[in-house]
Parts: C-alpha cells; sequence; structure tokens
C-alpha cells in the first residue's frame, strides 16, 4: 500500500466541506447510488437480496432497504464478500494472528480480522489494501492534532494488533502497537522510551496510564488522548482530563468501520463523509437509537443497512462547531446490557437504561472513584465499589440511589450484594454496566 495514496486521503478529507446538511446528503446519495451498483454486481448475497428493491435504490430510499446484522454477514459470508474469500479460510488466518500474536499475514492484499465478541458471537471482517488507505488517511485528518507532515509518535493499546492500524504508521508518523496481553512493567517503560505525543486506548487503560503519570511511574506529555473500544464514561474522562490537564477525545470504531470522533469542542459526530446514519429508535422521546449504518468506501466486505446493537443518544441542538454532521450526546453502551425490572403493578418486565444506573451510583456519594454494576438475575443486582471513604457509608447512599431509582420506574426492588472493586484492565473489553440475564425479554 502506498503512503501516497494514504496522503491523497488525507488530502482529500482536509479540503471535503459540505456547506448544508442538504449538501451533504446529496454527496451520500450519490456515493451510495454508485457503491450500490458496484456491490450488486460483486456480491451474490447483496444480489438477490437488493433485487425487488430498484425502486426504492433509484429514489434514494436507503432507510427502505433491508437490515442485516452480524449474524446474518457470517451466515452467509462466503456469498456475502466481493473479494471470494471463504469463511473458513479466513478464520484460519484470523485465529493463527490470535494465538501468535503476528498479524501481518493477509489473504492476496486483504487483512483479515476477529471482532472481540462482545455483542455474543465473534466475527470476521475483511479490509483491502485500498481499503486499508482509505481508512489510514480519513483517520490522520480527523484525529492528528497537527498536520500529517509533522513528526507524529503513536502509542496505541488495544486487544489484537491489525494491519490496519500498521498503515496508519507511514513516514515521520511511527505507530507502536501496545499489546493488552503483555506486562503492565512493560507498557511502564515503552512509554517512558517512546514519550508518545498521542496515546490511544480503552478508558480502562487510559485511567491505568493516568494513575501512573499522578505516581510519576510514567512521564509522557501526549499532545493528544484519545478514547476507543470501551464506552468512556463520566468518571474515567474527568480523572484523565485532570491529570494530563486536557480534553480527553472519543473514537466509536467498530469491526464494522470508523463510524465518529469527537470534533475541537469535544461532541462526537458521525463520519458522515464515510457512512450514511439511520436511527433505529429504542426510545424516542429520550432520543436513544441503534445505529443502522451503510459504509459506501467500503467493498471487500459491503456494509450495507447493517444494525450495530450499542445504545446512542442524540444530541438535541446543533454543535457550536458548525459542523453538518449527526452528533451524538453520549454512546450509552449495548442493549444486550439493559437491565430489566419487574413492573409492580403489571408485572410486565422493563428495560433500565444504563444512564439511570450509572446517575444513580455516581451521584450517591462523591468519594466514590470505580464501580461495576452485574444484573445476574431479575431481583438480583451485585454492585462492586471502590472509593476513599467508609466503604459500609458508600454502599449505605447506593443502596438509597438504586431503590428510589426503581420506586420512580414503578419496578418491584431487587436484592443487592455489594462487593470490594477489584477489577484490572485487560485485553477483554470492561462494561460497568453488564447484564448476565439468561432469559431476556
Amino acid at each position: 500500500m502506498s503512503k501516497w495514496n494514504i496522503l491523497l486521503q488525507y488530502i482529500k478529507t482536509k479540503r471535503r466541506s459540505f456547506r448544508s446538511r442538504s449538501d451533504l446528503l446529496a454527496y451520500q446519495n450519490r456515493k451510495i447510488k454508485s457503491h450500490l451498483e458496484y456491490v450488486q454486481q460483486n456480491s451474490p448475497f447483496y444480489a438477490d437480496l437488493l433485487k425487488p428493491y430498484q425502486k426504492e435504490i433509484n429514489e434514494h430510499r436507503w432507510d427502505e432497504l433491508p437490515i442485516i446484522d452480524k449474524t446474518i454477514m457470517m451466515e452467509h459470508f462466503d456469498t456475502f464478500n466481493t473479494v471470494n474469500i471463504r469463511a473458513n479460510e479466513a478464520f484460519k488466518v484470523a485465529m493463527e494472528a490470535e494465538e501468535t500474536r503476528n498479524f501481518s499475514p493477509k489473504i492476496r492484499d486483504v487483512s483479515i480480522g476477529l471482532s472481540s465478541g462482545t455483542s455474543g458471537n465473534r466475527g470476521i471482517f475483511l479490509i483491502s489494501d485500498q481499503e486499508r488507505a482509505i481508512w489510514s488517511g480519513t483517520i490522520l485528518a480527523k484525529l492528528l492534532p497537527s498536520s500529517i507532515f509533522r513528526k507524529h509518535t503513536i502509542a496505541f493499546f488495544l486487544r489484537a494488533n491489525n494491519n490496519l492500524y500498521e498503515a496508519a504508521g507511514e513516514g515521520r508518523i511511527s505507530f507502536h502497537f501496545f499489546d493488552l496481553l503483555d506486562s503492565l512493567e512493560s507498557h511502564q517503560k515503552r512509554l517512558n522510551d517512546l514519550k508518545p505525543s498521542i496515546v490511544v486506548g480503552p478508558p480502562s487503560m487510559l485511567r491505568m496510564i493516568a494513575d501512573w503519570q499522578k505516581q510519576n511511574e510514567v512521564e509522557i506529555t501526549p499532545q493528544k488522548i484519545i478514547s476507543v473500544a470501551e464506552v468512556l464514561e463520566e468518571i474515567d474522562q474527568r480523572y484523565i482530563e485532570k491529570v494530563f490537564q486536557q480534553k480527553l477525545h472519543n473514537v466509536y470504531q467498530c469491526t464494522e468501520g470508523f463510524l465518529a470522533a469527537t470534533c475541537s469542542h469535544g461532541t462526537i459526530h458521525f463520519n458522515e463523509d464515510l457512512v450514511c446514519i439511520h436511527k433505529q429508535y429504542v426510545d424516542k422521546e429520550k432520543g436513544m437509537f441503534m445505529p443502522v449504518i451503510t459504509d459506501f468506501t467500503r467493498t471487500s466486505q459491503p456494509i450495507i443497512r447493517y444494525q450495530l446493537n450499542d445504545l446512542l443518544v442524540e444530541k438535541k441542538t446543533a454543535c457550536s462547531c458548525g459542523s453538518p454532521f449527526m452528533a451524538v450526546e453520549r454512546i450509552d453502551g449495548r442493549s444486550d446490557d439493559l437491565f430489566y425490572g419487574i413492573h409492580t403493578e403489571s408485572g410486565e418486565k422493563l428495560p433500565i437504561f444504563p444512564d439511570f444506573l450509572r446517575r444513580a451510583v455516581m451521584t450517591a456519594h462523591e468519594q466514590i472513584t470505580e464501580y461495576k454494576m452485574v444484573q445476574s438475575h431479575l431481583d438480583k443486582i451485585i454492585i462492586l465499589i471502590k472509593g476513599k471513604d467508609d466503604q459500609t457509608e458508600m454502599e449505605q447512599e447506593v443502596k438509597k440511589h438504586i431503590w428510589r431509582l426503581y420506586d420512580t420506574l414503578h419496578l418491584h426492588r431487587p436484592q443487592l450484594i455489594f462487593q470490594m472493586y477489584d477489577e484490572t484492565p485487560s485485553h477483554i473489553k470492561r462494561k460497568r454496566i453488564e447484564s448476565r440475564l439468561q432469559e431476556k425479554p
């Protein structure tokens, strides 16, 4: 993959601008129509799926095309992709990379990755050299704190490396993968040796780096810190920003693509110059939705009307940065991790959104520094908390706030079981709100 292709995409992204929302939508319509023509010609799965929808396609009624998800994609993987790669072949390459920690092998010019499986089932993702160049140039244009022609040293903490990420390390930009399976001591040493200008990682890891910085175990002065992979919660954001005295940026990226990033004002905007977003509302009044995405730059593994199970909250007011790109207030977690309660009158099982639970804990006591909530049964919640004050006092306050929330929602009060917080960063994505219900409504 040529560094010139990356530079060309970087320049295109920097120069691309839209005078209005209508200009942006017109751009999307042109790109999607052309994209669908290619996909229908090269993906047997989509050729069959979209055949009855030609009228909708011609009239740009993208929101009427059928929705797919990871299960459908993996069931039809062999006919789904456009590069003639079989699922068993791709899984073999991806699994060997996971075991050997050597993530460089490809199938022809296609890099193979394995999703982390936080949504319940693991998936394969494919990305060609051309798509890597588009991804690299775009992400550098949107995330670098200064020009691509300046020197940048990027420390990237992830569960697994991939040719996709290595592609960003071209020319004066040096990319350094930190494997979350490696020891914490090795991370400390490498950080002190590298003195990275940009640090990227899950908030659980970034928080630990902030601890090291505070305790003088590492001494780094990054120009920019970027949260990825896990839900960024306010408790972590406040702490990391306080230690490093700068705004913590947030990237919303998953197997399905580079979906969104924070602007200079800290607002998360979808990258609508790459993807088209439709909203599958979970609670329209509260603005909570699951995104249905169409990536019109990705051809080897088409992502068209693809349903994610992430819970997002739309931003009701325009961002002061002036961008026409869709903005979200926050990323709230996964629909898999909704808690449920039993209504006191109807006996109906009703969902409890993660933000309600998060607020109940964090407003209960100002000395709480860490927490985790696990629902194993409808009437039982395990709560782990850590703080600077008396443990019993903090537990009593949390109990009051949780029960107040359940009373407000007219739900039966659950049994609350408190434990000491002892979570440590690992290669597994952290969840502070986690549902382990065997049967969900």
